[in-house]
């Protein structure tokens, strides 16, 4: 359900998947959302276009599909997904 801060705005808290322009996409717990873009915590960014440590391209889909099933590896403290690139902020309970 999320930590309520009513200054942090809906989604503090929750984790969220940030799509943006081009083969990337970031997952993370939603920290804030400010006119510079996404802050996330406890973060993971996925790129469709390079290939895994076994050498196997893993799309957005396969990648939010296990994502949303077992969880992410967090790989950044804090990351802020500039304003510019983000096409859409979800919920990952809502993607399953």
């Amino acid at each position: 359900m999320g930590t309520f801060h009513h200054d942090k705005g809906e989604l503090h808290g929750i984790t969220v998947v940030v799509d943006v322009k081009g083969s990337r996409l970031f997952v993370g717990r939603c920290d804030t959302v400010v006119p510079e873009g996404v802050i996330l915590l406890d973060a993971d960014m996925h790129d469709e276009a390079v290939a895994d440590d076994k050498g196997n391209v893993v799309s957005k889909g396969d990648y939010l599909k296990k994502a949303a099933r077992f969880g992410i590896w967090k790989k950044h403290d804090r990351v802020l997904v500039p304003a510019e690139e983000v096409v859409s902020v979800t919920p990952l309970g809502e993607m399953a």
